[in-house]
């Protein structure tokens, strides 16, 4: 007990020094994309509005006209102290736009994982249950399908079936106007505060609008989880203990859910984390195509302004979240599975 317990101190330890490294990799590379552009934020922002007096003060008050290299140390003090920045276009620093946007962002997410998840491991189930059937060819296609196909074009025609031509679904927006105006914001997450407001007629609106942009969202993911979970349950199945399972006269549907399912969803818990990266990336489109208030449709609006400095700290934040996210599963996976340890 007291070697597991040190073998999993050891490499929580190691996993944790090895965060440093890759924390200042990901702060440099964001640092420089936002300088390959020619000029600054302050200039491509509001070059046209100032005279090149006042750009002056502002750059050197921003301190974009200091070497390059004490650019670097200051971003790096700055996020060490949790401070991304603040946009120049608005003047919201990058914090306010997390908490004030961060909440419709991480209802997306969330909802779009569930859609994933809900479909694409029971597909994934029964294509490796009954692998190499039609049923099987079936689920690989659309598997394939789902996940080759931009997100953006999946949402437009999503708009144009259900939004425009059938009228079954609201065509964007979080919500309709009169519940984003009368549900009091407690949490900067709608459909949480219609809730603690007990109003059922928003909750349902709000329901009513993530449903389209979380399914657009959730098919980019659902055909890697087919895929994974297709090709583990199709390994395990052919295992020894599948065999002497089965010798023992286990029905053959307790094989597959307890036996080869259990095996196949380790892999799973691992690729949620890695595929958190993907989820933001795809909400940056869903939320533009949508107009879905959340933190990707402020990024897609600073970078039409050309307002580097609040893209820079946006992209930080999502780079430390995958950053995070990553950390914890691999800690779910050395509890899950002791082999990770060594």
């Amino acid at each position: 007990m007291a070697r597991r317990a040190g073998s999993l101190r050891a490499y929580a330890i190691t996993r944790l020094a090895l965060v440093i490294p890759m924390v200042l990799i990901l702060l440099t590379l964001v640092f420089l994309l936002m300088r390959v552009a020619p000029g600054d934020p302050i200039s491509a922002s509001l070059g046209a509005r100032l005279s090149p007096e006042q750009l002056a003060l502002r750059r050197h008050a921003a301190g974009f006209d200091a070497p390059l290299l004490a650019q670097y140390w200051d971003y790096l003090k700055q996020v060490a102290t949790l401070n991304f920045g603040q946009a120049i276009t608005d003047n919201r620093s990058v914090q306010d736009i997390i908490i004030e946007n961060g909440g419709a962002t991480l209802t997306l997410t969330l909802a779009a994982l569930v859609v994933a998840l809900g479909l694409g491991i029971p597909l994934g189930l029964l294509a490796g249950r009954y692998r190499d059937t039609g049923f099987d060819a079936v689920v690989r296609i659309f598997g394939v399908i789902t996940y080759a196909a931009p997100v953006f074009f999946v949402g437009l025609l999503g708009q144009l079936l259900f939004a425009k031509n059938l009228g079954w679904l609201p065509a964007s927006g979080q919500a309709s106007t009169l519940v984003q105006v009368n549900v009091p914001t407690r949490t900067h997450i709608l459909i949480v505060d219609a809730v603690i407001a007990g109003d059922g007629r928003a909750v349902s609106d709000v329901l009513l609008h993530l449903l389209m942009p979380a399914v657009t969202l959730g098919l980019l993911l659902t055909g890697v989880f087919i895929r994974l979970v297709r090709v583990n349950v199709a390994q395990s199945l052919q295992g020894d203990y599948i065999e002497a399972a089965r010798a023992r006269g286990v029905p053959e549907r307790r094989v597959v859910t307890h036996h080869a399912f259990r095996n196949a969803l380790v892999p799973v818990v691992t690729i949620i984390g890695l595929q958190v990266a993907l989820l933001l990336g795809g909400a940056v489109l869903t939320e533009e195509t949508f107009n879905w208030p959340g933190i990707g449709h402020q990024l897609i609006y600073y970078l039409d302004n050309r307002d580097y400095t609040a893209v820079q700290g946006i992209i930080t934040v999502f780079a430390l979240v995958v950053v995070v996210m990553s950390l914890l599963i691999d800690f779910v996976n050395a509890l899950i599975d002791p082999r990770v340890r060594y």
